[in-house]
């Protein structure tokens, strides 16, 4: 299983609505994405202050395999979604962190 973590740092412009409307997209992939098997979007809840370097929020999916993943971020409404996110990311694609991490099974 390989596990896609994004953080985000937002512009102190975007308004909550619009932060749930993106990642509303990025889950809605799963029903017609093989290989999705779940999203997990919120906030950072830990209380090591300021570990997070401003990504205050974020979202992982979880894929049944390497391939499913590729599949997704080829994907064009992913890639849409994307491009909103970098816009709404404080200094563009410098304010996303990207980690994938692959599961055991």
């Amino acid at each position: 299983m390989i596990r896609h973590c994004v953080f985000i740092r937002f512009k102190a412009s975007v308004t909550k609505a619009e932060k749930e409307a993106m990642f509303a997209e990025i889950a809605a992939l799963k029903s017609r994405l093989q290989g999705f098997v779940a999203a997990h979007v919120g906030r950072n809840v830990s209380p090591e202050a300021g570990m997070d370097k401003g990504h205050s929020e974020g979202f992982i999916v979880d894929f049944d395999t390497a391939a499913s993943r590729d599949a997704y971020l080829a994907d064009p409404e992913h890639q849409a979604t994307g491009a909103k996110l970098v816009a709404a990311a404080e200094g563009g694609v410098n304010g996303i962190l990207v980690y994938d991490l692959e599961i055991p099974e």
